[in-house]
């Protein structure tokens, strides 16, 4: 490691995020899953498809509240939100089916 600055930084940065790192051992063995593509795939079809439509560009702010939208909306959590600011939160089996 010639840079010594960067493995630095990487180590400070590392230790700062090292509570919000998963292990991965511990989630496969309580059948948690390790993999995101349940997110990725609900995003691509929530959001990606739309933002991605002739040309357009979205700021980081418009992006993240169209999601937010979005996915209020595709929860049928919609009226929670605009009428009580409220989404409910809940954990889906889905190995239940």
């Amino acid at each position: 490691m010639k840079n010594h600055e960067m493995v630095t930084k990487l180590i400070e940065y590392l230790e700062r995020v090292r509570g919000f790192v998963p292990c991965y051992a511990l989630r496969k063995k309580l059948g948690l899953r390790n993999s995101s593509n349940l997110g990725e795939k609900a995003n691509d079809l929530v959001v990606a498809n739309r933002q991605k439509h002739n040309g357009m560009s979205w700021s980081d702010e418009g992006s993240v509240a169209f999601a937010s939208v979005a996915s209020a909306s595709c929860n049928s959590e919609i009226n929670n939100w605009v009428y009580f600011h409220t989404i409910k939160f809940a954990i889906v089996d889905d190995t239940a089916a």
